[in-house]
């Protein structure tokens, strides 16, 4: 029988059965100040004694009983006889009741002369400035921070009590291996439960890993009563979809309830949210962009109804670069990259595929797409959750066009300068239509004219009277990328993986198909494309295809053959108004700098005679 999710529910009704565990409570543990960074308190915590627990000088000087300097004045110096020498953090003896800065007396053999009277506690500490007895330091859930270990140190704390939650973790599935061991064909490394399990340790929750489970019920079962009994919660990774080897709903059924199966939520539909013995268990998704999406839509705000605090993300406003459509009736997120771009913040959606992980390594924001839209329009204000510090959002670089591996060596590059690049792979002609909407900070591209330039004419078409720079990155070949040397010529007899529409190299391919009367229509998977030219040769190492064209750095990363075409101009095209702009210039020193020309030299494929130069467009 085919199962079936139960009534998929909305985040919000998610969320609001969370509600109805009663019996999920934290504990209470008793720990050392020292190693209190990030807990949550349980109870308030009071100062034993007053700070500081006597009166203290706050200056070097001589304490005084200030009623001994009525009437001084610059006409009316007074000599102080009663006095006692202080300097700062000196306790004042009994009887005064002020300090007079050592510069404001001038020292006689009697005494010290005063031209001015103070008033009482003048200049003094006084016992309880900073804190008194029995005051508050911390209230019960607060989330300890550096400076409070610092403060509960010098108030004579040592130790505190701290709300206590245990997760059990438990990694399901036949194909899985634990991080460490060999990545093989078919093998998947169990790399949900470590990020899940640090998402936990970052809100201060201990957690128990468990080892792998096989797609078996009674093992899963078994691990699952081992875990509810060993924690306060358990969370149960793959295995929670309608498939024959997915038994996480079927377990928690028989060990206790099902509460929710199926969440209107993009990335993370398949969610399980049960109870066991009064303890919550959830079910993540196997695909890493979904479990992650459930780890901080419904385990994140499940902690925080217990006082447990998670990270927080500042939302900033920002005009998204591209259309998005999006299934009405769910909630979806969006992994972003943000960057300011002129005097507003772009947002650029990364790949929004469930088990792209990659998307959520490159994203420093997410947009959420409430259930209510169809989609977002390009050129729309939309606020996002930002995943870094606002000034780091403004630092980053938007570099949308062209793929090139060698922009992930800038990108390391650049980091080290403070400015974070992140790219975006739409090709020669996706990135001048972004340089066109200013949704970008420069664009890769690599557009062959009839003339037998490279980049000028479409610049000059896409983007007139406007001053446009051309930063050359490199001369490099492109070539046709196979198993056994297949030629341009060759191509009708094999099968072949293309690049997307508007990207450089198709536009190349057309014209060299052209030059040598090849229809286009005679090469089979013509039409098959693929976005990057690392993605062109992975297809071809995988038997996906014969041939393809790319570059000679991507073929030679993966072991193909390559037999050159010709040798093009990979440029970097910028606003001239964009010149002095530090990100800019970060950029140019990067690829101007010997260390990426060695790069490119190391990498083969690469002509660096013409790197760094600068050419004009008007």
């Amino acid at each position: 029988m085919v199962k079936r999710y139960l009534k998929t529910v909305s985040l919000n009704e998610a969320l609001s059965i969370l509600k109805t565990i009663s019996e999920f409570k934290p504990s209470t543990e008793t720990i050392t100040v020292t190693d209190s960074l990030s807990k949550i308190t349980s109870k308030p915590v009071f100062s034993g004694y007053s700070v500081p627990m006597i009166h203290l000088s706050a200056m070097d000087g001589i304490a005084v009983k200030s009623s001994d300097t009525i009437g001084a004045r610059d006409s009316n110096p007074l000599l102080i006889k009663d006095y006692v020498r202080v300097n700062t953090g000196n306790f004042i003896p009994r009887g005064y009741d002020s300090v007079i800065m050592i510069e404001d007396t001038w020292e006689e053999e009697e005494g010290f002369l005063i031209r001015k009277s103070v008033s009482k506690w003048n200049h003094i500490r006084p016992v309880g400035e900073d804190i008194g007895e029995s005051e508050m330091i911390l209230p019960s859930n607060h989330k300890i921070r550096a400076n409070d270990i610092g403060a509960l140190a010098g108030y004579g704390v040592r130790k505190i009590d701290v709300k206590k939650l245990s997760a059990g973790i438990i990694p399901t599935g036949s194909e899985l291996k634990k991080f460490g061991d060999p990545i093989e064909p078919g093998i998947v490394i169990d790399s949900n439960t470590l990020m899940a399990g640090a998402m936990l340790e970052e809100a201060g929750v201990l957690f128990n890993r468990y080892n792998i489970v096989r797609d078996e019920k009674e093992s899963i079962k078994n691990a699952v009563e081992k875990a509810v009994f060993e924690n306060d919660f358990v969370l149960i990774s793959a295995g929670s979809s309608a498939g024959t080897k997915d038994f996480t709903v079927t377990v928690i059924e028989e060990l206790g309830e099902v509460l929710v199966h199926g969440i209107g939520i993009k990335p993370g539909k398949p969610a399980i949210i049960g109870k066991i013995k009064g303890k919550p268990v959830i079910g993540l998704p196997g695909y890493p962009l979904a479990c992650l999406t459930i780890m901080r839509e419904i385990v994140y705000p499940m902690l925080e109804l217990y006082g447990f605090r998670t990270p927080y993300r500042q939302n900033l406003s920002v005009e998204l670069s591209t259309s998005l459509n999006s299934p009405i009736g769910t909630d979806e997120f969006v992994m972003m990259s943000v960057g300011k771009v002129g005097d507003r913040f772009v947002g650029i959606p990364q790949s929004r595929g469930s088990g792209v992980q990659m998307s959520a390594v490159r994203a420093n924001a997410i947009l959420k797409i409430p259930k209510e839209k169809e989609g977002i329009s390009a050129g729309t204000t939309v606020d996002v959750s930002l995943l870094v510090t606002p000034p780091q959002a403004e630092n980053s670089l938007l570099i949308i066009g062209s793929h090139d591996p060698c922009i992930d060596y800038l990108s390391d590059m650049a980091s080290l300068k403070g400015v974070n690049i992140h790219s975006g792979h739409v090709g020669s002609m996706g990135g001048i239509l972004a340089l066109k909407k200013n949704t970008c900070h420069a664009a890769p591209v690599h557009l062959l004219s009839e003339d037998g330039d490279y980049n000028v004419s479409y610049i000059r078409k896409y983007l007139p009277d406007k001053e446009i720079y051309l930063l050359c990155v490199a001369e490099r070949e492109q070539g046709i990328a196979s198993k056994n040397s297949i030629k341009l010529a060759d191509l009708p007899k094999h099968s072949f993986i293309n690049r997307q529409k508007g990207s450089g190299t198709r536009i190349l391919l057309d014209y060299m198909l052209n030059k040598n009367g090849i229809d286009p229509s005679s090469i089979e998977g013509y039409d098959s494309e693929r976005t990057t030219h690392l993605d062109v040769a992975l297809a071809i190492k995988n038997d996906e295809a014969d041939a393809g064209m790319c570059i000679y750095s991507a073929a030679k990363l993966l072991k193909l053959s390559f037999v050159p075409v010709i040798k093009e101009r990979y440029e970097i095209a910028y606003y001239g108004d964009k010149k002095n702009d530090l990100r800019i210039k970060t950029l140019i020193e990067c690829i101007n700098s010997e260390e990426f020309k060695s790069v490119l030299k190391r990498t083969g494929g690469y002509d660096t005679s013409c790197t760094g130069q600068i050419r004009k467009v008007q």
